[in-house]
């Protein structure tokens, strides 16, 4: 199944200032996340964020939360719990492709899948936008994810996907940001 730019939204979790310098290839993560947002919005996909304890882990990046049409704040390491669903429904009804990224992937980002997996959501993972402070547990992270059915993806991969064609309106726009 190809994935569909009208029925996807982009979650990036918990890219926040204090984490990211401990996040294995952390700046990768970042930047691979700002490329997926930016084409997200050039594609009228919504972008959601979300920041884990941020009174104490702080906010997201900047760079980020400048993207993110509404950051949800949460306790629980999967968003689910604290309302992700909910605010689905409130900013994106109808869409059912969920693009989950961000950190700790065997973590908030695994939980936050999961969540979404349970309620019936087709959750897409963009693996090179998801990062944890050791490999191994990234990993892991995502065999548990493409054994419990989220699709597995790159950030390339989606923004061709979400595009279908080279006349796309949008085309050269994305293809500068993909390169």
């Amino acid at each position: 199944m190809l994935m569909d730019a009208q029925q996807a939204v982009l979650v990036i979790v918990d890219l926040q200032g204090r984490l990211m310098p401990a996040i294995d290839d952390g700046q990768q993560v970042l930047e691979q996340n700002l490329r997926l947002a930016r084409i997200a919005h050039l594609l009228d996909i919504p972008v959601l964020g979300t920041e884990q304890n941020p009174d104490k882990l702080g906010p997201n990046a900047d760079m980020v939360k400048a993207l993110c049409r509404q950051t949800l704040h949460k306790m629980h390491f999967g968003a689910c719990a604290d309302g992700l669903p909910q605010l689905l429904q409130e900013l994106a009804p109808g869409r059912r492709q969920i693009v989950v990224t961000g950190c700790e992937a065997h973590v908030c980002m695994l939980q936050t899948a999961v969540g979404l997996l349970e309620r019936g959501y087709d959750v897409i993972i963009a693996i090179d936008a998801v990062g944890s402070r050791q490999a191994t547990s990234r990993e892991a992270a995502l065999a548990r994810l493409d054994k419990l059915g989220a699709q597995l993806l790159t950030v390339e991969m989606l923004a061709f996907e979400w595009l279908r064609d080279c006349r796309h309106p949008k085309f050269r726009d994305a293809l500068a940001l993909i390169k």
